[in-house]
C-alpha cells in the first residue's frame, strides 16, 4: 500500500521520519510518496489535497477535522518550546497591539497562540517563517513571532525578546505548549492507522539511538546549516511527548482546541497503539 506522506524540512520533522521513509526499519510493506514543505504549506496542502498522512499546526486541526484525526506519535510539543515575539528596538508587552507583527501563517499554532496572548493587535502580516527575522530587520514590521531555528539564531542577528508566547501558554494552562502534530485520514482502515503510529514511534526511537547517521538527510534539508543549531532544534522540538504524547499531551491539544469546552470528549480525535 502506497501512502502520501507529508512533513516538513525542519531538523525536528526529517530527524524523526528519517528510519521510516529510509527503511531503517520494518515499514511493513508500505510505501511512502513523499512531499516535503514548510509548515504553513503542508497545512495549506492538508485543506485542499488530503494527504493520508500530513504534519500540520495544531492551529490548524479544526479546519480538517472532519477528514483527519492526530496520531500519538509524531508531536511538537513541550515545556520551553513555544514561538517567541521579537523586535529590533525595545518594545514592551502592553505596547504590542498599536504596533505591525509578522506571523509564519494564519493556521499556525504560532498565530493562534499569538491571538491569545495579544488578543487586541489589528496590524498582522504573514511571512515564510524563515523570513521573519528579515523582515524585522529591514523595518518592514515592528516586530515578528519566530519559530523553529529561529529561536536560536534570533539574538546574534541583533533582535531581542519580547515575550515568549508558550511561557505564557504554560503560565495560564499549566501545560505543556503544543505545536504541531501528525494528522492521518480518518478513512484509512484502523489497523493501517494504528501501524503507523506504531511505525513513527519505532522511526524516532531508532533516530534517537543511530542519532549521528540521521545527520547528513537532517543536514540536506534544514534551513540553517550550522550543526550546532541543528542538534539543539532536535533535542528541542523531539521529546518524550513525540514518542507517545500521553494524557498531558492529549489534554494540552484539546485545551488549545476546545478552550472554551473543556468537557468535550476528545478521545476520538486521536490514534494510538493502545
Amino acid at each position: 500500500m502506497k501512502l502520501q506522506l507529508c512533513f516538513s524540512t525542519c531538523p525536528n520533522d526529517t530527524f524523526m521520519f528519517y528510519a521510516m521513509v529510509n527503511r531503517k526499519i520494518n515499514t511493513k510493506g508500505y510505501e511512502f510518496d513523499v512531499y516535503m514543505a514548510d509548515i504553513e504549506d503542508l497545512n495549506l496542502n492538508a485543506q485542499q489535497h488530503n494527504p493520508h498522512i500530513s504534519k500540520i499546526s495544531f492551529g490548524a486541526y479544526p479546519e480538517l477535522a472532519s477528514k483527519y484525526q492526530l496520531m500519538d506519535s509524531g508531536s511538537a510539543l513541550g515545556q520551553g518550546v513555544g514561538p517567541l515575539l521579537v523586535s529590533k528596538h525595545k518594545i514592551y508587552p502592553d505596547e504590542v497591539a498599536d504596533i505591525t507583527v509578522a506571523l509564519p501563517g494564519k493556521h499556525t499554532t504560532a498565530h493562534q497562540l499569538f491571538n491569545l496572548a495579544y488578543p487586541k493587535v489589528k496590524e498582522k502580516k504573514f511571512y515564510l517563517f524563515s523570513d521573519i527575522e528579515e523582515a524585522i530587520l529591514s523595518n518592514e514590521v515592528d516586530a515578528g513571532v519566530i519559530i523553529h531555528e529561529s529561536r536560536f539564531t534570533y539574538q546574534s542577528k541583533g533582535l531581542q525578546k519580547i515575550s515568549d508566547l508558550g511561557e505564557i501558554w504554560e503560565q495560564q494552562t499549566k501545560l505543556p505548549v503544543p505545536l504541531g502534530g501528525i494528522a492521518i485520514a480518518s478513512n484509512l482502515p484502523e489497523h493501517v492507522k494504528t501501524d503507523m503510529v506504531t511505525m513513527l514511534k519505532e522511526s524516532i526511537e531508532y533516530g534517537f539511538e543511530n542519532f549521528s547517521e540521521t545527520l547528513p538527510y537532517v543536514k540536506r534539508y534544514a534551513q540553517e546549516m550550522d550543526e550546532t543549531v541543528m542538534l539543539k532544534h532536535i533535542k528541542l522540538y523531539v521529546n518524550n511527548y513525540s514518542i507517545s504524547l500521553g494524557e498531558m499531551g492529549q489534554q494540552a491539544i484539546a485545551q488549545l482546541l476546545y478552550p472554551k469546552n473543556n468537557q468535550k470528549n476528545y478521545k476520538d480525535i486521536f490514534i494510538s497503539t493502545l
